[in-house]
């Protein structure tokens, strides 16, 4: 062996020595999980600003490209200020801010993702991320090939329709109108009022538009927005964890860190559309550590080996085909399946 092989030999056994693992690898995130105040302002004051705009322009009087267009931008925009909501929810960003908590608060009610059902839901999901045997409470339903084609016709159709491209395109109503707001006020009254509060609210704005402005109103200043936010975010949501190569685990054999860098993935994007969802795609290291404020999550990235070298996604459509065609989990192969498997 050469002089100059046993040195890269050594270089490279030195730096898989140093790479860090279970607890240690995510008390090393802990420098980054910190909230930069006025950097946290600016990003919620200039999107809100910007939201703000587009839905006026749906509304003023000029041609009607223009109100599709800004229109079309209000939803993208409700999908960051949506990341961003989600941000303070796991006290990543503001924490301490009681003007923070009333404006994410009312940013909740409005995107009806009221903050009862959100950080219950979504907290579970953080703790139970791709356990098998977990109530699924907060995610997306994953039924391992076995007991899929044990349980009933019903619960088959229920687990698919869950799972349905269609319920995932039309996120407005099955998840959010419907799992966000009306099931849990049904469930909980007393603890989801913000949920009956959210539903209240959306039907107000959407029959004064109708009343004072008339129904392309409607479409345009409410119902766009809503439908692409909130079906991006629910697919973007579903992408993140079922994936061709994402690894699910029994409570036997799951880590916290392990389901971060396992079953979590990077979503590939251009620069526009990581600004537009706020860094979600850098899902693996979000799950890692919820505290690392989003805009942050870039420069773990950048200096974390670790992390580095992530399983990833894109929406490029050919992916995102092979995510939704995606079923069940196969013990044998060891990996989510589609019905030609089942």
């Amino acid at each position: 062996m050469s002089r100059a092989q046993k040195f890269v030999n050594i270089a490279t056994f030195d730096h898989e020595r140093k790479m860090l693992e279970g607890k240690q690898l995510i008390l090393a995130t802990k420098p980054f999980a910190k909230d930069r105040t006025l950097e946290s302002w600016w990003y919620i004051i200039s999107t809100a600003v910007l939201l703000m705009l587009t839905i006026t322009g749906t509304l003023w009087n000029f041609h009607w490209a223009g109100k599709v267009v800004c229109s079309i931008l209000g939803g993208l925009l409700m999908v960051r200020f949506f990341v961003i909501y989600h941000d303070h929810q796991h006290h990543a960003i503001l924490a301490r801010s009681r003007l923070a908590d009333v404006l994410m608060h009312v940013f909740g009610v409005y995107a009806l993702t009221p903050s009862s059902i959100w950080t219950s839901s979504h907290n579970y999901h953080h703790a139970h991320n791709s356990q098998l045997r977990s109530a699924h409470i907060g995610s997306f339903p994953i039924m391992t090939k076995e007991r899929y084609l044990q349980v009933t016709r019903g619960e088959r159709m229920g687990y698919l329709f869950m799972r349905h491209p269609l319920t995932i395109f039309f996120g407005y109503f099955f998840i959010f109108i419907f799992g966000m707001c009306i099931q849990p006020f049904l469930n909980n009254p007393r603890r989801h009022f913000d949920s009956l509060l959210a539903l209240l609210l959306h039907l107000v704005i959407g029959s004064a538009l109708v009343v004072f402005v008339g129904w392309p109103a409607l479409f345009l200043t409410l119902v766009i927005p809503h439908f692409i936010g909130s079906g991006m975010g629910s697919y973007l949501f579903y992408a993140q964890h079922n994936f061709p190569i994402v690894t699910l685990k029994d409570k036997s054999g799951w880590t916290y860190e392990g389901a971060a860098l396992e079953s979590s993935s990077f979503m590939k994007m251009s620069p526009v559309m990581h600004w537009f969802t706020g860094n979600i795609g850098y899902h693996h290291i979000h799950h890692l550590n919820a505290r690392i404020p989003f805009y942050r999550l870039p420069e773990v990235m950048r200096k974390m080996t670790e992390v580095q070298n992530p399983k990833t996604t894109s929406l490029n459509p050919v992916e995102v085909w092979k995510c939704l065609r995606l079923k069940v989990w196969d013990v044998e192969s060891q990996r989510m399946v589609g019905f030609s498997r089942i």
